[in-house]
C-alpha cells in the first residue's frame, strides 16, 4: 500500500526524468531494505572519503601557519599564546557569518536528530563542522575531531536517504550508517564503529539494523586504508603480552581512570556552565587566554594530542616536551611524573575551554588523551613501587579505554576500538577489565554520558528510552478527532438537548465566536434534567460546564507529556488546542493505536 502511494506521488509530481525513472525503477524492483542496504555502501563510501578530506584539512591548515617561519608551532615561541585564539576567532566568524548555525555537540545533535527529527540533520553538516573544526585544531583547539566527523557522516547519510525519499525507519538507519562509518573511517575500526552506535546512540541491535552498519564501516575504514595505510589516527602495535598476574593492576587502573573520566565530566560541565553566562567576545578573549597559556606551558595540550600520546607510547619523552619548559628536567623522575600529572588535570580545562569560548571539536580524543597519559602514570607508579613491573604501552592503552568507557559508557566500544587500533586482541582481557570497572564506577555517579547530559537536561533526550522514542514519532495531527458538535458560551439547556440529537459524543466542547475553548458540557451532568421541558430556556451550559487544564494540551506539545496528562487526569480524551483556539479531541485509545503501529514499523523486516 505505501509503495503504491510513493508511485503515485513520483508519477504526480515534476521531477528530473532521470531521477524519476530511477526511482520508478528501484520502487517496481528492489524492496526498500535492499536499496538500503546498497545506500550504506554508499554513505561508508562518503564517510570514508569526509575521514580523509579532514584529515587532510587539517594538515594542510597547519602546514600553511607553519609555512610562515614567524608563526610556526614548531618554534615553540611565544606566538603559542595566540595561536588558539586565532583559531576561535577564525571559526567563530566562519560560524556566524557563513554557516549562521551552531555547532557544538556533534554527536549530541545527531542523539538530537534521531530523537526530535526522525533522522533529519541540515545539508550545511555535510561540510561545515569539517572547516570550522580543522581551524580549531590546526591553531592549537585541544579537542578531537572524531564528533565534527560523527556529525558530517550522520548528516551525509541523512541527507542520502532524504534525497531517495526513504521511509522515517530507513532513514534513521543511515544516519547511524554514517555515524558508524565516521567512526569506522578515522580510526580503521569498523566493529568499534558499529558499536559506537548501539553503546552511544542506542540504535536498537536487530539483524537488519546491523548488517547495514556493518557495510557502512567496512567501506569507510577500506577507503581510509586506502588513503591513510597503517597511518590512521592513532596506531601502536602490541609488543608486551598480557600475564594474568597483572590482573590487580589493571583492576587499580580501571578505578583510578573512573575517578579521571567523573573529573572530565564534572569539569567540562562546570566550564561550560561558567562560560554560558559570558558574551560571546568575552568568551573568545577569556578562552583563548587561558588556552594560550595552557599550550604554552604545557605543548602537548596543542591539538588533539595523538602525536603526544604515540612519544609517551615509544617512550621518546625528549619528543614529546620538546619546545616545553620543563624539557631541560625530564631526566628527573619526580618532576617528570609531576607534570604528567599536570597534564592529565589540564587537558580536561584545556578542552572545555575551547569547546565552550567557540571552538568546534569533540570530546573523543580528548578522553583518550587523559586515559593514555593516566595509564603510564599509573604503570610508572606501580613500576617504581619495585613489588611487580608492568608494560608502560600496555596500560597507556588500557587507560584510554578505560577513561574513554567511563566518559561515553560505552565499554565495548573503547574495548574494541583499542583492540583494532592495537593491530589484535593482545590486551583484550585487561582492556574488558578496566573498561567495565571504569563504567560500573562512573554510571551510578553520573547518570548521563558527556554526549547524552545535555539532552537529557532539556527532557530531549529519547533514544536512551524505548517508550519516549516511539511516542516523539507519533503525529498528533493525524489523531485529532473533530466530529464533535460545539456549543457557545451563552447557550441553554436546549441547544445542549438537540446537540445531543445529532451527536453520538457524551460531551461537547463549549467555544466562543472565535474559536477559544471555554470548557466542556458532560453529558452526565445534566442527564437528570436534558428532559425537563421546564427548564430548557432557565438553564444556561455556563452553570454545569466543566473547565481545567486536565482537559486540554497543546498541538505542539511532545507527546510523553500527553500521555502524563492521560494518567494524572484519568480522561478517555483531551481537548486539542493551538494557542487556545480549539481544534478537536485526542483519544487515548487513538494513541496507544498509533503506538503499537510504531511498534509493529519498527520491528518487521
Amino acid at each position: 500500500m505505501q509503495i503504491e502511494k510513493l508511485l503515485k506521488y513520483i508519477r504526480r509530481i515534476n521531477l528530473n526524468p532521470y531521477y524519476k525513472a530511477f526511482m520508478l525503477w528501484r520502487l517496481k524492483h528492489l524492496t526498500e531494505y535492499q536499496f538500503v542496504l546498497i545506500l550504506s555502501l554508499v554513505v561508508g563510501l562518503f564517510s570514508g572519503l569526509a575521514s580523509v578530506i579532514l584529515k587532510n584539512t587539517v594538515h594542510f591548515t597547519y602546514e600553511i601557519i607553519s609555512g610562515f617561519s614567524w608563526f610556526s608551532p614548531d618554534r615553540g615561541n611565544i606566538l603559542f599564546l595566540v595561536y588558539p585564539t586565532i583559531g576561535i576567532i577564525l571559526t567563530v566568524m566562519l560560524v556566524k557569518y557563513f554557516i549562521k548555525d551552531d555547532l557544538s555537540h556533534g554527536v549530541s545533535k545527531v542523539m538530537y536528530s534521531i530523537s526530535r527529527k526522525n533522522g533529519k540533520l541540515k545539508f550545511h553538516h555535510c561540510w561545515s563542522s569539517v572547516i570550522t573544526s580543522s581551524i580549531t585544531v590546526a591553531f592549537g583547539g585541544s579537542v578531537g575531531l572524531e564528533a565534527p566527523i560523527v556529525l558530517t557522516c550522520s548528516a551525509i547519510g541523512s541527507n542520502i536517504s532524504r534525497f531517495f525519499r526513504i521511509s522515517r525507519k530507513h532513514a534513521i538507519t543511515l544516519l547511524a550508517c554514517g555515524a558508524a562509518g565516521a567512526i569506522a573511517g578515522v580510526f580503521k575500526a569498523p566493529i568499534a564503529g558499529v558499536l559506537f552506535v548501539f553503546e552511544v546512540l542506542m540504535i536498537d541491535l536487530t539483524l537488519s539494523v546491523a548488517t547495514p552498519l556493518l557495510l557502512a564501516a567496512l567501506t569507510s575504514s577500506f577507503i581510509s586504508y586506502f588513503f591513510f595505510g597503517q597511518g590512521v589516527q592513532f596506531y601502536y602495535k602490541v609488543d608486551t603480552l598480557f600475564e594474568l598476574s597483572k590482573i590487580p593492576a589493571f583492576v587499580l587502573l580501571g578505578i583510578i581512570s573512573a575517578f579521571m573520566a567523573l573529573y572530565f565530566l564534572r569539569i567540562n560541565r562546570w566550564i561550560s556552565n561558567k562560560f554560558s553566562k559570558y558574551k560571546r567576545s568575552t568568551k573568545i578573549i577569556t578562552g583563548g587566554i587561558i588556552l594560550g597559556l595552557l599550550v604554552y606551558i604545557f605543548p602537548p595540550l596543542f591539538g588533539e594530542g595523538y602525536s603526544a600520546l604515540t612519544a609517551l607510547l615509544n617512550n621518546e619523552v625528549d619528543l614529546m616536551f620538546e619546545n616545553s619548559f620543563f624539557h631541560p628536567y625530564v631526566d628527573n623522575e619526580l618532576t617528570f611524573l609531576m607534570v604528567l600529572v599536570a597534564i592529565v588535570f589540564f587537558k580536561a580545562i584545556a578542552t572545555a575551554v575551547t569547546c565552550s569560548s567557540g571552538g568546534v571539536g569533540g570530546t573523543f580524543a580528548p578522553s583518550l588523551f587523559l586515559g593514555g597519559f593516566v595509564g603510564f602514570f599509573v604503570a610508572r607508579i606501580v613500576n617504581l613501587s619495585g613489588f611487580i613491573t608492568v608494560a608502560e604501552s600496555n596500560f597507556a592503552l588500557v587507560g584510554m579505554a578505560a577513561v574513554m568507557a567511563g566518559v561515553m559508557h560505552s565499554p565495548l566500544t573503547a574495548t574494541f576500538l583499542i583492540a583494532e587500533i592495537t593491530g589484535g586482541y593482545a590486551l583484550f582481557t585487561p582492556l574488558l577489565i578496566a573498561t567495565t570497572i571504569a563504567y560500573l564506577v562512573v554510571k551510578p555517579l553520573t547518570k548521563y554520558s558527556i554526549y547524552a547530559a545535555p539532552l537529557a537536561a532539556k527532557g530531549d533526550l529519547t533514544t536512551h528510552n524505548k517508550d519516549k522514542n516511539a511516542l516523539n514519532y507519533i503525529n498528533i495531527n493525524k489523531l485529532i478527532e473533530t466530529n464533535f458538535v460545539t456549543l457557545l458560551p451563552d447557550a441553554k439547556l436546549s441547544d445542549v438537548v438537540e446537540a445531543v440529537k445529532i451527536s453520538s459524543r457524551s460531551f461537547f466542547p463549549v467555544v466562543d465566536e472565535n474559536q477559544i475553548f471555554k470548557g466542556v458540557v458532560v453529558l452526565d451532568d445534566v442527564r437528570s434534567i436534558l428532559f425537563d421541558r421546564e427548564k430548557y430556556d432557565k438553564v444556561f451550559i455556563k452553570d454545569f460546564m466543566r473547565y481545567s487544564d486536565e482537559f486540554i494540551v497543546e498541538v505542539n506539545e511532545r507527546m510523553e507529556n500527553i500521555v502524563e496528562k492521560f494518567k494524572i487526569s484519568d480522561r478517555y480524551s483531551l481537548v486539542v488546542v493551538e494557542d487556545g483556539k480549539y481544534l478537536g479531541f485526542v483519544s487515548r485509545a487513538n494513541i496507544f493505536s498509533a503506538y503499537q503501529k510504531y511498534i509493529r514499523e519498527f520491528s518487521n523486516e
